[in-house]
């Protein structure tokens, strides 16, 4: 891979190549899908035509597309198996092909349907890993202690507030901007696909946010980003991770202990509390109550091992 809407032209020719450049556009513009998720669709692609380059014996073009078979397919599946990839990267990069392919067939460049018949690797069932009440706000606390800044600390334990107290993703929190703030009773967020949604703000986020302001040695305009790094530019997601990293250590949390996992504590609290689907599911911003349904079993887990842990039966 050369990079984002480039793939090597020792795999593919110039008219597959535009093809492929014109979707990744597309994407970007009408679908709005992020730098990152583009990055990783061209890495899929890449992988993709890796394959096919050498599976077919030369450069891949439009025409050897449309004439590849169901066993062609598979093969690709079964070498990606062989190296070692999981289930979950096995369906996503086989959803990413798909995805093209039905871009070529809307715009008359390419049509197989061998590729419909090709089932997608079956998923390992999970659930989220939430922390409980008390880690998550040991976390939060952590993060003020492992520091030397007290304004990075303040930030830290501001962003993982937001994950934890407004169930945002922490690239939507990274995402806001000094003019979102105050932040009042609510905040409007864009998520996934340009989606918005408005959240409550609790007190003690909005205080934390505050504080954080107080602090931060910048000067901010409004469209400068809320949440910064040492040099002022807008903090990245990987600076989050690792501080999480050094404070689940101290606190001898599980590495399920991550950013995200305050998302999830979110939702799993509120439904523990008594908060419906519905609701959870609006302000996680999923757009299918499928997947918000998922924090039913992590409650349903866990009040299991109380039963276990506390029922005098349980131990017979």
């Amino acid at each position: 891979m050369v990079g984002a809407g480039r793939i090597d032209s020792a795999l593919i020719n110039a008219p597959l190549g535009k093809a492929v450049a014109t979707w990744l556009e597309w994407l970007s513009g009408e679908r709005r899908y992020s730098a990152h998720t583009l990055s990783a669709y061209t890495r899929d692609l890449t992988t993709f035509f890796e394959f096919m380059s050498a599976h077919l014996g030369g450069s891949v073009t439009l025409a050897n597309l449309s004439e590849l078979r169901a066993a062609d397919f598979r093969s690709y599946m079964a070498a990606r198996r062989n190296d070692g990839i999981g289930a979950t990267s096995l369906a996503r990069g086989l959803s990413v092909v798909r995805g093209f392919y039905r871009y070529l067939d809307v715009h008359g460049l390419a049509h197989n349907p061998a590729l419909a018949s090709v089932r997608t690797p079956k998923q390992p069932h999970s659930v989220p890993k939430a922390l409980s009440v008390s880690d998550a706000k040991s976390v939060v606390d952590g993060v003020m202690d492992d520091t030397g800044e007290p304004w990075v600390g303040m930030r830290d334990a501001a962003v993982l507030l937001l994950a934890y107290g407004c169930g945002l993703r922490i690239s939507e929190a990274l995402g806001l901007n000094r003019g979102d703030v105050p932040l009042g009773a609510t905040l409007v967020i864009t998520g996934k696909g340009n989606k918005q949604r408005m959240v409550p703000v609790l007190p003690a986020v909005h205080e934390a946010v505050d504080a954080y302001l107080a602090q931060v040695p910048f000067a901010m305009e409004p469209a400068s980003p809320l949440f910064v790094g040492v040099r002022g530019k807008r903090l990245n997601a990987g600076v989050v991770q690792t501080k999480m990293r050094s404070v689940r250590r101290v606190l001898g949390l599980p590495d399920t202990a991550t950013p995200h996992a305050l998302r999830h504590s979110f939702a799993t609290h509120l439904l523990a509390g008594g908060g419906d689907l519905r609701t959870i599911q609006e302000l996680l911003g999923h757009a299918s109550l499928s997947t918000t349904q998922r924090y039913t079993e992590v409650d349903g887990a866990r009040l299991m091992e109380v039963y276990d842990s506390a029922h005098p039966r349980a131990r017979v």
